[in-house]
């Protein structure tokens, strides 16, 4: 099966994907991004983000990303598509820009006021969206909220479709149907070179990590319909 790595959202780490790993095994690895998990005090930018992910690639892989790491993972696959067999792009079909940037900004400031900087209220936050275990590995890893003003920022100045519009691989807009961040998936559909789009019912933002196991099948069938794809194409 193709390689698989996994690219974690806003504030979070690759502790994310715990159970994805368990279900899908050695042949997925998930990274953390700048600033986050092991990373953080480093910078957030798209750039570098990129290239972290496309350093954790040792053969062309399907880069599974959620919310910020979807446009992590569009942002990879642009400037290293040598490297990305393919994208699974979950939650991040909302434009970005100062729709985005300005309620970021918003909820950094009001988290830095708190005497924690928020760090009861986000572990509540999560403890409360997502299953036990996930919420603890997530809460292990760290809650990256002082990372908020780069990622802003690095949302501001990005041209997503235009990013997404230069991989010519194939890619799958994976959302659940009450995703708040699904609202532009059409014009996302319409800049993929090779795109699919797949509504999960019931689901919200958080579907990789509420419903693992299906969301885990979804990637399993876009491995396997890479692998088949390549072996009709002669490759190894």
């Amino acid at each position: 099966m193709v390689p698989l790595v996994f690219v974690h959202g806003i504030r979070l780490s690759g502790a994310a994907w715990t159970e994805q790993l368990e279900l899908l095994g050695q042949a997925a690895k998930a990274v953390d991004l700048p600033g986050h998990g092991t990373r953080r005090g480093e910078r957030f930018t798209l750039d570098d983000a990129a290239d972290v992910i496309a350093e954790a690639v040792d053969e062309p892989a399907l880069v599974v990303g959620h919310s910020l790491g979807g446009y992590a993972a569009i942002a990879a696959a642009a400037r290293y598509p040598e490297r990305v067999a393919g994208l699974v792009v979950a939650g991040s079909t909302f434009l970005p820009g100062r729709a985005l940037e300005t309620p970021f900004r918003a909820a950094h400031r009001l988290l830095m006021r708190l005497p924690d900087q928020g760090e009861r209220l986000s572990r509540w936050q999560f403890r409360s969206a997502l299953p036990p275990k996930v919420a603890e590995a997530v809460i292990g890893g760290g809650i990256a909220t002082e990372v908020i003003p780069d990622v802003a920022k690095a949302f501001a100045e990005f041209d997503v479709l235009a990013e997404l519009s230069a991989y010519q691989g194939p890619t799958w807009l994976i959302n659940g149907s009450r995703d708040h961040f699904r609202r532009h998936e059409h014009r996302f559909l319409d800049a993929c070179a090779d795109g699919r789009l797949v509504s999960v019912p019931k689901a919200g933002h958080y579907l990789p990590m509420v419903r693992g196991k299906e969301f885990a099948q979804l990637v399993l069938d876009a491995a396997r319909s890479l692998s088949i794809s390549a072996r009709h194409a002669g490759k190894p």
